[in-house]
């Protein structure tokens, strides 16, 4: 079959699957607080000291809203409420520290939001201690944050790199001034260079870029100029993700209407231009979304196996249990997730209250944590095999009943008790993954759940 009727075939709406089951399929009739925490702490115990813990901090201010933008955010000007919420995140980490009987040993930690940079250096660097007092780092400890190009100063880069942080990631999006302005993110080629050739001088050993294709008004000669200046400036990982449309969650969206996106083959001549120039430059692509270098950790733990994907998405390090601090984040402890609530006001309220500020989750069952480990296979590996165990569930044999569709339009190659994705089906790793899908295979919902795109 040829590509373009693949993609059309496949344009369906799947996750993106940094976890699963994914948010909208939470049970939350079998999850409560009492039973998280007790996950966290058998996880805490499992875990700590083979591998350690991951911790993600949520930082969701912003100065403007970038109309594209599916993250939880909390738009101001205020720099006022920068302390107030540095305390709050700080306070959450000792609740869950009183948890334990041992220091938690920190082998991974990442600042997302939000912009992590609206935040003054010195609060960082009053939250960064604070978060590692009466902690242990991890031998492998590897710290990163997100960055605005536009508003991310020497002192940032000097003062978070004192603290431990070797990795950034600056939001790209786009340099046609037509779709900075349709999407209210502005940054210059000169601005990224400034941030880009700083950090590397003080001494940071990994920059990614984030780029979107099909935003509204994106052409194919506007991303070309834009990834040539990306491929001059040469960051050391790049994501390059497919825009999620998704008005009906994020209002901000409808700033622009679907008459501005680019139509489903549109689409899919930015990836397949953007993908091939990047393969070109030298990059070499990783699982789902992602390119590297091959002097990257990123491809290295690709080449050896050792690719794993959480909430943050792919990343060399695997921890068992991963902690997010902060409003909306989301807590991993591989048999249970839980999110925090996602109003700043109820998040600072829970914690003044002493009560770590879950709101929701889900425990993870036996064929969950089954058809968990075959779509992370896939997602980092390319690949999965099965034994004989997982034959005895259900669902997982429907599963196997799908797989003769894939490998006759050519995504797949099935072996006996194994299959692999081959070099087409690599731009379908979504629609491959769904098939182990347990609870999308059930719905009749998805359409309305999950945007589309590869």
């Amino acid at each position: 079959m040829q590509i373009q009727s693949l993609i059309e075939k496949y344009a369906g709406a799947v996750p993106r699957y940094t976890s699963y089951p994914t948010v909208p399929y939470w049970d939350a009739d079998t999850f409560n607080k009492e039973t998280w925490l007790q996950h966290v702490k058998e996880s805490f115990n499992q875990s700590n000291a083979i591998s350690g813990i991951s911790l993600y901090i949520h930082l969701p201010y912003c100065e403007s809203l970038c109309t594209y933008c599916g993250c939880n955010t909390r738009i101001t000007k205020n720099h006022a409420v920068e302390k107030p919420y540095i305390k709050a995140v700080a306070k959450e980490w000792e609740l869950y520290k009183a948890l334990f009987d041992t220091k938690p040993v920190i082998k991974e930690l990442h600042l997302g939001g939000g912009t992590p940079t609206f935040f003054s250096p010195e609060h960082l660097q009053n939250l960064i201690e604070s978060i590692l007092s009466a902690c242990t780092l991890h031998p492998d400890a590897e710290f990163s944050f997100e960055a605005h190009p536009a508003n991310t100063t020497v002192e940032h880069l000097n003062v978070l790199y004192k603290l431990g942080f070797k990795r950034l990631s600056l939001g790209i999006q786009d340099f046609d001034p037509k779709v900075q302005a349709i999407i209210n993110r502005y940054q210059t080629v000169e601005q990224v260079n400034h941030v880009h050739s700083n950090a590397k001088d003080i001494g940071y050993n990994s920059i990614n870029y984030d780029l979107i294709y099909g935003l509204p008004l994106q052409t194919l000669s506007g991303l070309e100029k834009t990834i040539k200046s990306v491929i001059k400036l040469s960051p050391d990982r790049i994501a390059f993700y497919g825009y999620a449309h998704v008005p009906w969650v994020k209002p901000g969206q409808r700033k622009f209407t679907e008459a501005d996106l680019p139509n489903t083959q549109e689409r899919q001549a930015l990836y397949e231009l953007g993908r091939k120039m990047l393969i070109e430059a030298g990059y070499r692509e990783i699982g789902m979304d992602h390119f590297a270098l091959s002097t990257d950790s990123l491809y290295q733990a690709q080449e050896m196996g050792k690719l794993h994907r959480n909430f943050m998405g792919y990343t060399h390090q695997y921890t068992q249990l991963m902690i997010g601090l902060g409003v909306s984040s989301i807590s991993d402890t591989w048999t249970a997730f839980a999110q925090n609530v996602k109003k700043v006001e109820d998040y600072l309220k829970l914690i003044a209250e002493n009560e770590i500020p879950v709101v929701k989750g889900h425990i993870l069952t036996e064929e969950d944590l089954l058809m968990r480990k075959h779509i992370l296979s896939l997602m980092c590996k390319s690949k999965t095999a099965w034994s004989h165990s997982d034959l005895l569930n259900d669902s997982f044999r429907n599963s196997l009943d799908l797989l003769p569709a894939l490998a006759e339009d050519g995504l797949i190659c099935i072996n006996e008790r194994a299959i692999n994705v081959t070099k087409t089906g690599e731009r379908f790793l979504r629609n491959i993954c769904a098939v182990f899908d347990a609870r999308l295979q059930a719905s009749t919902l998805q359409e309305n759940i999950f945007s589309n795109g590869n």
